[in-house]
């Protein structure tokens, strides 16, 4: 399946990558706050925002203050499709993606076996993280069994010790969004980075109350001492822990 460009593009800069974790990590901030934290000039996080609200992965809306004049607009994670048109468009592209290929191999299965049992709502929700992820040129490969699904490096993986941990934070908080705009069982369970000298994996499970605590969202993240110990991306993961 050809891959589109838009995820792909919005996770390849650096600077895009670190300036979607200070979204994440402080929802609700203005421009000037978001440049400060990651160390950008007022333009270029501006310019870097854009392309990451026009591709779906964080939203902005009108601060009310008061006050009159032109509101000031703060940036937020995407975990309502109704906040941001590039995101419903890839849950209807995932929706329509699946249906045509079931029509085209009808005898297959094309979901996990471990999805079996959980619903068409976890079906969709899978197929929403595939398609990110194909977009993304993460190459996916879903375990046939397991709620498993193993991935090629992210576009940054150039990023090495601690950054890599955020990096690694990042698009784990990302996975978990996603997850959540299409209403349904599946959670983030973990991200292992660097499973292998040139692939990582992503865990699934069934979410375990409808709304998890902080320290649920803390468990239920990235392997981060791995990712900062990830430094070379050609060194042997095989000891670390990929079950």
């Amino acid at each position: 399946m050809p891959r589109r460009v838009n995820d792909l593009r919005g996770l390849a800069e650096v600077s895009r990558v670190l300036l979607l974790g200070a979204v994440q990590k402080h929802p609700g901030s203005r421009l000037k706050e978001l440049a400060a934290e990651v160390g950008l000039h007022i333009n270029t996080a501006r310019d870097h925002l854009h392309v990451l609200v026009d591709e779906g992965f964080i939203c902005q809306r009108a601060e009310s203050t008061g006050t009159r004049g032109r509101p000031p607009m703060v940036y937020l994670p995407v975990d309502d499709p109704e906040t941001n048109a590039a995101a419903a468009e890839r849950i209807a592209r995932a929706r329509e993606h699946h249906e045509t290929l079931r029509r085209i191999v009808a005898d297959e299965d094309l979901r996990p076996a471990a999805l079996e049992g959980l619903g068409d709502v976890a079906g969709a929700q899978f197929d929403v993280l595939y398609e990110h992820l194909d977009d993304s040129g993460m190459e996916p490969e879903p375990d046939d069994e397991e709620l498993r699904i193993s991935l090629a490096p992210c576009p940054h993986y150039r990023m090495v010790g601690e950054d890599r941990a955020i990096a690694c934070g990042v698009h784990a908080n990302l996975v978990r969004d996603l997850l959540k705009q299409v209403p349904g069982p599946l959670e983030l369970d973990r991200l292992h980075p660097y499973v292998s000298s040139d692939r990582c994996q992503i865990l699934l499970r069934q979410r375990r109350c409808p709304n998890p605590t902080e320290a649920e969202r803390t468990e239920a993240g990235t392997d981060s001492e791995s990712a900062a110990s990830a430094g070379d991306p050609h060194s042997d993961g095989s000891d670390r822990d990929a079950q």
